[in-house]
């Protein structure tokens, strides 16, 4: 097993937590992202480190330790799995548990319309309005240490209205009837603004971050067979051994109003609707480390099964109820029919990779010459760099993230410009710039003045023929006409209008046409004469030979 000689120093560095001395003036959080270049923006914010740290801060609490048990040299490697009895979840982890578990109870209040529905049931909305209404009491119950703050004087804004921003974006649109990538993030940030104002108290490193995923985030699934019947359900401390968590609700939710996928992903992301469970999975079945500071590129836990086992449903039964990547695998399976690679091409890649579960999830080492940042997307691969990628890189997804105080839209002093890529250059625009208006002008004017036909431009017009003649219609000359050719001439004029010929039968010079017999017509301005002398009547319509030959018999 190789190791590398650090771990990415976000890892060693956890989500700053306010002073709790000092007051803090909270704002209600508004919408920043409106175009594709408020992403840029977006990714050398606060906001976007507070986040990133925070994800990186999770995920490497989870992978497997070799610990010395005794105080003996003798090394043992610990696992961190669902139903792991050493994972230790703190007061405020069951309290939130207990929030998650009121939430859920409420989907039976809210029951879906019967009927088959395409595009999302109804009846979420009415599940959503209740949470909305129920919220702030359920917040001061079940979060005490994270509302008790100092506040700046006068203070309108409470941390509870921060809060309830990012929780009540968690759980999906009731507008939309759908959920996504996007609601995910914003209950990543829920935990983090906890974290934030000490809502979780302070431990050993890994050791309450372990708790809040595993605690909050992941469904707990028990192998002991009756031991929801059995476990009584009086205390809030008996729920750690009960199934209530974030992913559990939103599966739920998913299956009882049918939501659609946030963005209409399908087989084009990686999940429909998730993404951090897989980031979570594999640190858990990553190579073990024994302190922070080590970290394999490659490799997997001994024992931990392939990473083409996905595509295997009997693998998937029995993984799923002890890793999360295998879990949010297995719900796949449950709302989906039909081969794996079909319906989940970007997994069924992903279980190809060769270099293990670690390449997978793979955190990289961070060069010399990288400014001292708490995180650098430069030295992350893996199912990080594509969280960055595929979530926060995206304008669909990021749209609706709101920013305040605890999640500033200010920019980080030590970021650099996002590195140009093909999400961030393809982003939509909501107002075209100067630039680009200029470039629509100059667009119109080409195809007005040059994209047209050549003979429609000025310099390329024939010469006009008098009385707008058509360009075919020039000056007969004797040679040129047959014998089939008619001879026009103008009407007299009457009551002071124009004559009413041919425009090429109102000719200046005198033209000869020949006749019917063979005899040779001088045309005037007027009228036309025979050979003779004599004077014949104004020219009727080509069609008119039969009158035109008996005038001449006369």
């Amino acid at each position: 097993m190789s190791s590398s000689a650090s771990l990415l120093r976000s890892t060693l560095v956890s989500l700053r937590r306010l002073d709790s001395q000092t007051p803090h003036t909270f704002t209600i959080p508004i919408k920043r992202i409106n175009d594709g270049a408020d992403v840029s923006s977006f990714l050398s914010s606060k906001a976007y480190v507070q986040i990133m740290t925070f994800l990186l801060q999770l995920n490497a609490s989870l992978y497997p330790r070799i610990v010395h048990s005794g105080g003996s040299s003798e090394e043992k490697v610990q696992a961190w799995e669902l139903d792991s009895p050493d994972i230790k979840f703190s007061e405020a982890v069951i309290r939130l548990r207990e929030l998650l578990r009121k939430l859920e109870s409420i989907i039976d209040e809210a029951p879906p319309d019967p009927g088959p529905r395409r595009f999302g049931n109804m009846s979420f909305r009415k599940w959503f309005e209740i949470v909305e209404s129920r919220l702030p009491s359920l917040l001061a119950e079940c979060l005490p240490d994270a509302l008790a703050i100092e506040y700046a004087e006068p203070q309108t804004v409470k941390a509870q209205d921060e809060l309830m921003a990012y929780l009540i974006g968690a759980f999906g649109s009731a507008q939309r009837l759908d959920y996504g990538t996007g609601h995910e993030l914003s209950f990543l940030a829920f935990l983090a603004c906890v974290w934030m104002l000490g809502g979780f108290p302070q431990s050993e490193p890994g050791v309450e971050e372990r708790g809040i995923v595993f605690g909050v985030i992941e469904p707990y699934v028990s192998t002991s067979p009756g031991i929801r019947t059995f476990l009584p359900r009086k205390t809030v401390s008996d729920l750690h051994a009960m199934h209530y968590r974030y992913l559990n609700l939103i599966r739920r939710l998913i299956k009882t109003y049918t939501l659609e996928p946030a963005g209409s992903h399908g087989v084009w992301g990686l999940d429909d609707h998730s993404f951090q469970p897989y980031i979570f999975g594999s640190a858990q079945l990553c190579p073990p480390i024994s302190l922070l500071d080590q970290l394999s590129s490659e490799g997997s836990l001994f024992g931990a099964p392939d990473p083409d086992g996905i595509a295997k449903a009997a693998i998937v039964h029995r993984e799923r109820k002890r890793n999360m990547y295998f879990s949010a695998v297995g719900f796949i399976y449950d709302v989906k029919n039909g081969p794996f690679w079909e319906h989940s091409p970007y997994l069924f890649d992903i279980s190809g990779v060769r270099g293990g579960w670690a390449k997978i999830n793979k955190v990289g080492i961070p060069h010399p010459t990288i400014p001292t940042r708490e995180y650098d997307l430069r030295v992350v691969q893996g199912m990080i760099k594509m969280y960055n990628a595929e979530v926060l890189s995206k304008f669909p997804v990021v749209q609706h993230f709101p920013f305040g105080s605890l999640f500033s839209w200010d920019r980080d002093p030590n970021a650099q410009p996002p590195a140009p890529s093909t999400h961030t250059s393809s982003q939509p625009m909501k107002s075209p710039s100067a630039t680009s208006l200029e470039t629509k002008d100059s667009v119109r004017r080409l195809t007005q003045e040059e994209i047209r036909a050549p003979w429609v431009s000025a310099t390329h017009l024939p010469t006009p023929t008098p009385q707008t003649a058509a360009p075919w219609a020039s000056r007969p000359s004797a040679t040129a006409l047959t014998a089939t050719t008619r001879i026009r001439a103008t009407e007299p004029k009457r009551n002071g209008e124009q004559p009413l010929g041919a425009p090429w039968a109102n000719q200046r010079s005198p033209a000869l046409l020949p006749a019917a017999g063979g005899e040779m017509r001088t045309i005037t301005g007027s009228a036309t004469s025979k050979s003779d002398g004599n004077t014949i009547m104004p020219t009727r319509a080509p069609w008119v030979e039969k009158s035109i030959e008996d005038q001449d018999r006369v």
